[in-house]
């Protein structure tokens, strides 16, 4: 196999199926994975996928890799991120890995990893996966030492009753468009709700890995909003495509993001008496209304660079139970190691009926500020986020703005992109400002 340079990124190893990501690199990433992992005697790997055509083919690959390392695989099969996560310990795996490229295109995919007790893995963890991939010094056993393949599709029933269980109210009777996205939730996101009385209209429920995230799910939110009008519905949920994120609308068709969720969960769980510390992790992309809104209740709001697994070291650090991003992720410590959105649907939702209010009236403690956000195609995204250039044009927006607002630059963690957002009182002067920086970026992309 080629040398190969940093493989993972801020959430596991991606990039386009069959091109990037191959089989070939599947099977010795497998291998790796087992030599790094796999610690003492027999170890058994869980492994999940999403719905893309692709997935098959990189878990019949990766699978074969651990398999010939010794470790035993065990198939979830197609399954939310966080689902597998949760399921990891309960297998009693050594470690449990996805298959999935998250919101990324079907032409994509990835294959992101969890240690035993479902946490995301440390940088330092994956870097000796890499560095075992280069030397393939792991052990190759021969006759019954060679590791079997088995499903294992029945931890999932635990996975559903354990949302069930942190459900706050039944939602007998509330009508809820769920927009699946084609991907990962597709059976168990209307399963979980069906299951707590909603009444639903499905979209993109099909499980098409071929139209993953195509002009729906969480990516356009619009669609799902759309619809909770066209049928007049209480509310809409939309999953990405390994639905460890959730978007909303509410009755009236208004999105509402993980801002939103985050403020409405903090601000009762602080008058419940649930909320440990009165500490609430975010990230830099956090609308600044969020963090108006919890520090006038009295509630310390923790930052961190975007990425959940930094939300979570965060929490672990600062002993929060309560964190996420504006993108969705949202991690209730008490109930999941990760991301998760089908628990993040069960908790919004069921604390609405819990209070027996609507979701624009529970959201309404938070004042949106008008984020504009713009992404730059480039090659090099993190020698253009430090060009001179771009830093003149930064300095001038965040002068111009001065508290009324901010300029965030960062490339991204999982494609080629640099990512500019900017925010201000009203979207008009977010507006100019984007727009300025935006063509300083490209004038060096």
């Amino acid at each position: 196999m080629p040398a190969v340079t940093r493989l993972f990124g801020t959430d596991g190893v991606r990039g386009v199926a069959n091109r990037d990501l191959t089989p070939e690199l599947a099977f010795a990433l497998g291998r790796a994975a087992v030599a790094a992992l796999g610690g003492e005697g027999r170890p058994s790997i869980a492994i999940g996928r999403d719905t893309r055509v692709s997935g098959s083919m990189l878990q019949a690959a990766l699978s074969a890799g651990m398999a010939s390392a010794g470790a035993d695989v065990l198939r979830v099969g197609v399954t939310p991120t966080p689902a597998l996560a949760f399921v990891t310990p309960i297998l009693k795996a050594r470690a449990g890995v996805v298959i999935s490229a998250s919101h990324n295109p079907p032409e994509d995919n990835g294959i992101k990893f969890f240690s035993a007790e479902g946490m995301k893995l440390p940088d330092a963890t994956e870097d000796r996966i890499e560095e075992l991939m280069r030397t393939d010094a792991g052990p190759r056993p021969e006759g019954e030492g060679v590791g079997v393949v088995r499903d294992a599709p029945e931890a999932i029933d635990r996975y559903l009753d354990h949302l069930a269980e942190a459900a706050d109210a039944s939602l007998e009777g509330m009508r809820i468009v769920v927009d699946c996205a084609n991907g990962a939730a597709f059976r168990l996101g209307p399963q979980i709700l069906r299951r707590l009385g909603a009444d639903l209209v499905i979209l993109n429920g099909e499980g098409d890995g071929g139209a993953i995230n195509v002009g729906c799910g969480a990516t356009h939110p619009e669609v799902m909003a759309a619809a909770v009008l066209e049928h007049g519905a209480d509310a809409g949920v939309a999953f990405d495509g390994d639905a460890d994120r959730a978007l909303f609308s509410d009755a009236d068709g208004h999105v509402l993001d993980g801002d939103d969720v985050i403020a409405a969960c903090a601000l009762s769980m602080l008058r419940e008496g649930d909320l440990p510390g009165d500490v609430v992790v975010v990230t830099v992309m956090a609308n600044l209304g969020l963090r108006r809104a919890l520090e006038e209740a009295g509630i310390t709001v923790m930052e961190t660079q975007v990425g959940d697994r930094y939300v979570l070291e965060e929490m672990q650090r600062t002993g929060a139970t309560l964190g996420g991003e504006q993108s969705g992720h949202v991690i209730f410590l008490e109930h999941a190691t990760t991301g998760d959105g089908l628990l993040t649907t069960v908790k919004f939702l069921s604390l609405a009926r819990k209070r027996g209010v609507t979701l624009r009236e529970l959201t309404s403690s938070m004042r949106r500020y008008p984020q504009v956000l713009e992404n730059i195609r480039a090659t090099d995204a993190r020698s253009v986020a430090d060009a001179p250039e771009l830093a003149a044009a930064v300095r001038t927006a965040e002068e111009a703005l001065g508290e009324r607002g901010r300029v965030l630059v960062r490339p991204s963690g999982t494609e080629p992109l640099l990512r500019i957002m900017v925010e201000a009182e009203t979207e008009t002067e977010a507006r100019l400002h984007a727009d300025a920086v935006a063509r300083a970026a490209r004038s060096v992309a």
